[in-house]
């Protein structure tokens, strides 16, 4: 494999994937929010992201974006090709991280990316130069801070009778629809909706047993607009109806 230099749109639609080989991506326009192995970020013009080989990765963009993005063949092309360098980009490729540019790599990135990239091999020496520069560049520090889950459990309970947006739960963490799934995905294993659907049910189950309430408005108070779907899904959550739930716990 040889590494290919190439400009890519990203949307608000969702990536999520591995590759077998490294990858280096460098914001151009807009911002495109990541998150590789539970740790969010995002990149900007004159930032790069650092995808090592087969590393699961999300992205998406909620207004667009475009960057360049470096695909880096095999260890053996990075020791044939970097000469000295082939040591420390090799280290580089070793771990997830977000690097800034300074002045002079940023114009390299806009140059190879203004149409210099349609003779191969000014995009084959492109690709080595765009490596070797990154080279002792420090990694700016990703955020791991967990999602305010307080607050989601907060929201849901609250509106838990009304239709709920995963875009509302975004707007609590401040990060973009893309990244929060990522982040629940990375972080408790749920996709949101999962999330709001487990949550409302417990509170349904909290309900069942707490209260003399029909199971009718127990499954409106969550959010089910009819008796039989709230069946349904509290079937397939605890294995059993909601008269047979309300039973077990009461005996318990």
């Amino acid at each position: 494999m040889r590494p290919t230099l190439t400009l890519r749109h990203y949307t608000h639609d969702l990536i999520a994937h591995s590759h077998d080989h490294a990858q280096l991506v460098f914001g151009l326009a807009g911002r495109l929010d990541f998150e590789v192995e539970g740790i969010g970020g995002e990149i900007c013009p004159q930032g790069v992201m650092v995808l090592p080989f087969s590393t699961h990765h999300s992205c998406g963009s909620p207004r667009g974006s475009q960057c360049l993005v470096l695909d880096v063949p095999d260890e053996q092309w990075v020791m044939q090709s970097l000469g000295e360098h082939a040591d420390a980009s090799r280290r580089l490729l070793d771990q997830p991280a977000r690097v800034k540019l300074d002045a002079r790599q940023g114009q390299l990135v806009n140059w190879l990316a203004s149409g210099a990239l349609d003779d191969p091999l000014i995009a084959q020496q492109g690709a080595v130069l765009l490596l070797a520069t990154l080279n002792g560049q420090p990694p700016a520090q990703a955020s791991a801070r967990r999602l305010p889950y307080g607050a989601f459990n907060a929201h849901i309970d609250q509106h838990a009778a009304y239709p709920l947006q995963v875009a509302d739960l975004a707007r609590l963490a401040d990060i973009s629809v893309a990244r929060l799934h990522a982040r629940f995905v990375a972080e408790c294993g749920l996709t949101p909706m999962d999330y709001i659907r487990t949550r409302r049910l417990q509170m349904a189950r909290g309900l069942l047993r707490d209260s003399l309430l029909p199971i009718g408005e127990i499954a409106a108070r969550v959010g089910y607009g009819s008796q039989s779907a709230f069946a349904a899904a509290v079937l397939r959550e605890f294995g059993c109806s909601p008269g047979a739930l309300r039973r077990l716990d009461n005996r318990r």
